[in-house]
């Protein structure tokens, strides 16, 4: 089956047979590679040893994200979220629930956040500390851009938290560059094409023992995977990992750094996105955003206006062709997204829009303009 969502992802054989082996966390064996992963992502983030710490916790991406605002921000602190579509709508979730103060900023939703916009914000409020960006948002296909942003957040005198869960190892991001981030955070899936199950964040040393305490959690409190790893080594887990993916997500890794990393890994997705933006045009179908604003993660495509549009039948008769995408709509007007990223290539993108066109055809759907 050739997965084309925004995560999990198509892996290579290589990840899935190293799943096989089973592993004790707390093994002499285990602690160098689970050690040497945290060493290999710090490289990946442009991290500087001795000022920045990879902390993995347990989970998904929006764990992640919620540890970095409970550690990051003080209970009833402001954070700015450019609304950046259904992701950001996420973070503010987030943030709200976790007793901090989430600042909406209104853009547009086919556009990147604009900078003076984020500038003008911070200024008329003061009282905001840090702003929570999403890199790529896979609700709408548009990458942000983090180092315009975070220029911003530096001359004002204010933080950074990057999700980067659909972004990190494609879009480049450089921490050595951007004194500013207190954390960027993402996982093992999607663009290092790893298994789910595991989540990172790399993070300013100095922030994190300046937050000790904000959390209101220990499961999801970063500075508490900090300390712990200063007691117990950088080897060692506070609470029982899922072994086997990381052992996956090591040889992920391998891959990746054979690939050529992040520039090859960016070009390969670019490709897959390009081949599938222009093949779903040539179907008479509509791609949601403009090409000079489409990011090589996700692209969502307008729903057609053909009143025989059924979006579960149409993925169900991609599945039939051994294709699997989305079946939601995660923009206001509807769309169906298609994942760039995971072990494919431009060829498998050219399947997908040829299963496409099939599955159109036996819908019966004529009409194949946005609706």
């Amino acid at each position: 089956m050739l997965l084309l969502i925004p995560g999990p992802v198509t892996t290579r054989p290589e990840v899935r047979e190293a799943l096989r082996y089973d592993f004790a966390p707390w093994d002499n064996d285990f602690r160098p590679l689970y050690a040497g992963i945290r060493e290999r992502v710090l490289r990946i983030a442009h991290g500087i040893q001795g000022e920045h710490a990879t902390l993995p916790l347990q989970g998904c991406g929006h764990f992640i994200t919620e540890a970095a605002v409970r550690t990051f921000i003080p209970l009833g602190g402001k954070l700015l979220i450019p609304a950046t579509g259904s992701y950001a709508d996420r973070m503010i979730r987030l943030a709200r629930e976790a007793g901090r103060v989430p600042v909406p900023l209104a853009i547009s939703p086919v556009a990147p956040t604009d900078p003076d916009a984020v500038a003008a914000a911070l200024a008329a409020d003061p009282g905001i500390g840090h702003v929570g960006l999403v890199y790529s948002e896979t609700g709408s296909g548009v990458v942000h851009d983090v180092a315009a942003i975070g220029a911003v957040a530096r001359r004002l005198g204010r933080r950074l938290i990057v999700d980067a869960v659909s972004a990190f190892g494609a879009l480049p991001l450089d921490l050595s560059a951007q004194p500013e981030i207190d954390v960027v955070g993402f996982t093992s899936n999607k663009c290092l094409e790893g298994v789910p199950g595991m989540a990172f964040a790399v993070a300013r040393i100095d922030r994190v023992e300046a937050c000790a305490g904000n959390a209101g959690s220990w499961s999801l409190d970063l500075s508490s995977i900090y300390a712990h790893a200063l007691r117990s080594g950088w080897g060692s887990f506070r609470f029982t990992p899922p072994a086997q993916v990381l052992n996956a997500f090591n040889t992920a890794l391998d891959l990746f750094d054979a690939e050529g990393g992040q520039p090859a890994r960016l070009a390969r997705y670019t490709a897959n996105m390009r081949t599938f933006y222009d093949g779903v045009r040539n179907l008479g179908l509509t791609p949601c955003l403009p090409p000079q604003v489409q990011g090589p993660i996700i692209v969502n495509v307008s729903a057609p206006a053909d009143p025989a549009w059924d979006l579960q039948r149409f993925v169900d008769a991609l599945k039939a062709r051994g294709v699997l995408i989305s079946n939601f709509y995660s923009t206001e007007l509807p769309s169906f997204r298609v994942g760039c990223i995971g072990a494919i290539t431009p060829a498998d993108m050219a399947r997908a829009v040829a299963a496409m066109g099939e599955a159109l055809g036996e819908l019966g759907i004529a009409q194949r303009r946005a609706a």
